[in-house]
């Protein structure tokens, strides 16, 4: 099985709809995919959820977001925001969400 993890580092809202698009696109197509909100992104992550964008609780319903920066959660000044969607902060990278092992459990990395 083919294991794609996008590595979302852009803060463009219609940029991350895609990556969502594709996420949920590859799953149905029997991929693992997971998504990892880092960067510019961690700032999105509170509007989809509070605006309960349709793509975004389709991607928490299939689990496919292994979690958010905790780093640029709080250099971004949505950590507190970010902890309460209840996804994991990551910071197994000096404090930021590292790619190391993904890629040593088969993942192919797109970072956008």
């Amino acid at each position: 099985m083919k294991k794609i993890l996008f590595y979302a580092m852009t803060g463009e809202k219609m940029c991350f709809q895609h990556i969502f698009l594709n996420a949920i696109d590859l799953q149905a197509a029997g991929y693992e995919v997971k998504i990892i909100f880092e960067g510019a992104s961690v700032k999105l992550l509170p509007q989809f959820h509070k605006e309960k964008n349709p793509l975004y609780l389709k991607a928490r319903e299939l689990e496919l977001i292994a979690g958010v920066c905790l780093a640029c959660s709080r250099v971004m000044g949505v950590y507190d925001e970010n902890k309460e969607t209840g996804l994991p902060l990551l910071a197994d990278m000096s404090g930021h969400a590292g790619i190391r092992l993904y890629l040593e459990d088969g993942y192919q990395v797109v970072s956008i």
